[in-house]
């Protein structure tokens, strides 16, 4: 066994690039499995930084081969706009691979999904409008397009025909929205076609390939757990599972190949888009989280909303993957607080849980109930050991472990790939 799954274990945006980066250059594969171009990592090494969408933080290093996994869903326009310019920065593309069974985000997808949120109103979910939903929605509905399709001119034609049957009606009947033709579509994917084509491939065979040689597998996860189709905060939630379950499907090998799976968890919390958040602030000690932080979306530069960390979210998470280890981020951001709060379960209706309520309707009415420890109000960014850490900083760490139930075994203290702390983990 030699496969890691990494996953975010809150509502995204808790560093998985970073830690991902950090990590790769150990592995032979490092592999996205699920989600689209609705996610963004941003990768910082000295004076180079990449906001990657589509593909995986491991193109960094030459000795891995990064892969795009088939429980993705591709916009070709945005992939091959994402190669072009990490070649233009001295970048080689040429190892990526991509499953020729991951799915293809078609214009129509993306103006569906903008006009079905628009029509929601107060209602909205908080899609990023790219059409990850949409694409989604007609693979389950076993009319989507594969990468593989884009590669048969005869075959792409015909599955655009038969999709524009229906989605021309609906954008001009329901939506009174402009319709597209068949040639328009199959003249600009076929050129995609030429791009991607030296690239793709059985990522299942592949992968179990490379893992029956010994080689290390990275499972590289977009999202996180509270935004997973089916353990999130439905109906605020993307529309693939990004939870550890998610990479066996979402890159065809079995569980009995996984070593470890690492949760990533921000040592605050933040949210973007529409959706219950106990522990959101919208007091002083919010906005100087998020700008201390930088809280903004790599995606789409929205500002994120800010709280304190949620232990009762942590805990599911550990549950729901099977997390073997934490890797705690962002910690130098708390330097700045002077009593830091942790919640450690909700209220609501006269009931405490110290678990996520299963009633969508408790989960929007829950109120946090804290603990406070006080903050060490320095700056750590320089710290390279766990030893070297303030004792209050350890404190906070060694609770936050506790109460968990799963160790910390990496801290980033930074957004440099070696501004972080090994305190236990082995590859």
């Amino acid at each position: 066994m030699a496969g890691t799954i990494l996953v975010g274990t809150q509502w995204g945006d808790e560093g998985k690039g970073k830690v991902t980066d950090m990590l790769a250059h150990n592995y032979d594969y490092v592999v996205r499995f699920q989600g689209g171009n609705n996610a963004g990592h941003t990768v910082i090494h000295g004076d180079t930084k990449l906001a990657l969408h589509l593909i995986p933080s491991g193109i960094m290093y030459d000795t891995v081969t990064p892969v795009i996994g088939n429980g993705v869903v591709i916009d070709p326009k945005v992939l091959t706009e994402e190669m072009t310019g990490l070649e233009k920065q001295g970048i080689s593309t040429e190892r990526l691979k991509i499953s020729s069974n991951a799915h293809v985000i078609m214009p129509y997808h993306i103006a569906l999904d903008g006009a079905s949120e628009s029509r929601l109103g107060t209602n909205k979910i908080g899609t990023t409008k790219r059409g990850i939903g949409p694409c989604y929605q007609d693979k389950y509905t076993r009319i989507g397009i594969r990468i593989q399709d884009l590669l048969d001119p005869k075959i792409l034609r015909e599955k655009v025909e038969a999709a524009l049957a229906v989605k021309n009606e609906i954008l001009r009947d329901i939506y009174s929205m402009p319709t597209y033709k068949v040639e328009d579509i199959c003249e600009e994917y076929l050129g995609y076609a030429m791009i991607i084509r030296p690239h793709v491939v059985d990522c299942s065979r592949m992968l179990n390939d490379a893992l029956d040689e010994g080689k290390k597998v990275l499972f590289e996860g977009a999202q996180a757990t509270q935004l997973d189709i089916d353990h999130g905060t439905y109906p605020f939630v993307t529309s693939s599972n990004c939870t550890a379950g998610g990479a066996m499907t979402g890159a065809g090998v079995g569980p009995t190949r996984i070593q470890k799976v690492l949760g990533i968890a921000k040592a605050y919390l933040t949210r973007v888009g529409s959706g219950p958040f106990p522990t959101e602030l919208f007091d002083e000690d919010g906005a100087k989280l998020g700008e201390v932080g930088h809280e903004y979306g790599v995606t789409t530069g929205r500002k994120r909303r800010c709280g304190w960390f949620d232990s009762v979210v942590a805990r599911y998470a550990v549950k729901v993957n099977g997390l073997t280890d934490i890797a705690l981020t962002k910690l130098d951001v708390l330097g700045c607080m002077d009593t830091i709060k942790i919640c450690t379960a909700y209220e609501a209706d006269g009931k405490v849980y110290d678990y996520v309520p299963n009633q969508q309707t408790a989960f929007h009415h829950a109120k946090p109930i804290y603990e406070e420890m006080p903050g060490w109000k320095c700056d750590i960014s320089n710290c390279r050991s766990y030893e070297e850490l303030p004792q209050a900083a350890k404190d906070y760490v060694e609770h936050l472990e506790e109460l968990c139930g799963a160790p910390i075994s990496i801290i980033t203290v930074g957004p440099d790939r070696d501004q972080t702390i090994m305190r236990s983990w082995e590859d």
